[in-house]
């Protein structure tokens, strides 16, 4: 494109100087010429004033000075030179001026101008001056090669400022191109600058909104898999736990455990919807449309890990505070939330676990706290991928707040010692938890 634009512009200017320097020239042969002839009259009138009345009875002529190469001479009517120089005869233009008449013209590679030597009304005499054309060619051809170098001055001066516009102008598209390319090869951390020209500006902006949605998509995709083995793993255990624990009790109510099962499955079903929901969206997309009251969605939450809690020794205790049972929340975000955190509790804290929802200006907030105490940064608790001293895998608390941020919630930490999350859920009214699948 650079080259492009810089023979462009050099075509461009050689058209400018073509169509200027063309009438430029033939307007300095013209006004050469010009000149010379008005001179040449000059000196025929200068000579001409020099004949006195007694030319006619054969006195001679003092002629004024002229050039070298320039030919002054006095002619009588008879066509002869009388004095000075030039022809001995009279050419057809001197000829002409006895007619009373200043003449020019043209013969032998020559400018002729021919002025009437006149005594009252009367001709007695031409005054002639004449000067060789190769004279005023050669100051012509000097003009013209001092306008050809001013145009090649010129058009030097345009392919210098072209390179350098060029320059200005493919160097961000060049930047421009490098970045889509990296972009191309996966880096899709790289981002177009910004430069001087408004319209590469705004395609580079354009460019960066377009890698930084691909590279949230391309996120969403490549965490899925880890989000769905993360929580799946949890339900399938509890799932695996109560089946197991009806085969080897043969006094095991079986209408009971296949129940049991019955709502773990559905559970994993709800599970598998809020990862593929989370897949999909972005944060704060909304709430989602399905809704319970509080008290439904933790009796559902502690009739599935009070077992798992109880075979490890540990106490969990779940409490509404007044006014908290009736507030509607986004059930799925609750229980999947709530899941992540009593997993995280189970494996990484100790003592007694308990669950408590309260009311708090306008919206639903679910404390679950601990005995134990967090290992990890404040600032990095959230993140993907950081892990406490005794393992883990990284996913279940960015998980979580993932997931709350989506219905338009929060997650964060309390405090560290004992561990406290705080879980903060927007509430809406009773009607519209008639909606959903």
């Amino acid at each position: 494109m650079r080259q492009r634009v810089i023979r462009v512009a050099v075509v461009a200017v050689l058209v400018a100087l073509a169509l200027l320097a063309t009438p430029l020239a033939l307007g300095i042969q013209t006004s050469f010429f010009a000149d010379e002839r008005d001179e040449l009259e000059r000196l025929s009138l200068a000579a001409a004033v020099h004949v006195s009345p007694q030319f006619v009875a054969g006195d001679r002529v003092e002629l004024p000075a002229h050039e070298r190469g320039t030919d002054v001479g006095v002619y009588d009517l008879s066509g002869r030179l009388r004095d000075g120089s030039g022809p001995r005869k009279a050419d057809a233009t001197t000829r002409l001026a006895r007619g009373g008449a200043v003449t020019r013209g043209r013969g032998d590679h020559q400018i002729v101008v021919a002025v009437p030597v006149a005594t009252g009304e009367q001709v007695i005499g031409v005054a002639r001056a004449s000067t060789g054309t190769l004279h005023v060619w050669h100051r012509v051809v000097l003009a013209w090669l001092g306008l050809a170098g001013t145009a090649l001055v010129a058009l030097i001066t345009a392919v210098v400022v072209a390179r350098r516009q060029a320059r200005t102008l493919t160097a961000p598209l060049e930047v421009l191109s490098a970045k889509a390319g990296a972009v191309a090869e996966g880096d899709l951390t790289a981002r177009a600058e910004g430069s001087a020209i408004a319209e590469i500006d705004q395609m580079a902006r354009t460019q960066n909104t377009m890698v930084e949605r691909l590279a949230r998509w391309l996120e969403h995709e490549r965490h899925f898999a880890s989000n769905a083995s993360h929580q799946l793993r949890t339900s399938l255990a509890g799932l695996q736990l109560g089946l197991e624990a009806a085969a080897a009790d043969p006094d095991t109510d079986l209408r009971a455990a296949v129940g049991e099962a019955l709502e773990q499955v559905r559970h994993l079903q709800r599970t598998v919807d809020e990862v593929l929901r989370l897949a999909r969206t972005t944060p704060r997309d909304g709430v989602p449309t399905t809704t319970r009251p509080t008290a439904e969605v933790v009796e559902g939450v502690e009739r599935r890990w009070h077992g798992t809690f109880a075979a490890e020794g540990r106490r969990l205790d779940f409490g509404v505070e007044p006014g908290g049972e009736s507030l509607w929340i986004p059930d799925r975000t609750a229980e999947q939330v709530l899941d992540v955190l009593l997993d995280n509790a189970l494996r990484h804290g100790h003592g007694t676990v308990e669950v408590t929802v309260r009311e708090m200006g306008g919206v639903a907030a679910v404390d679950v706290s601990d005995e134990g105490s967090l290992t990890l940064d404040r600032r990095t608790v959230f993140e993907r991928g950081a892990t406490t001293a005794r393992g883990g895998s990284g996913i279940g608390l960015a998980l979580a707040r993932e997931i709350a941020e989506t219905a338009g919630g929060r997650l964060t930490l309390a405090r560290s010692e004992p561990t406290a999350f705080t879980l903060l859920l927007p509430v809406t009214e009773p009607r519209q938890a008639a909606t959903g699948p």
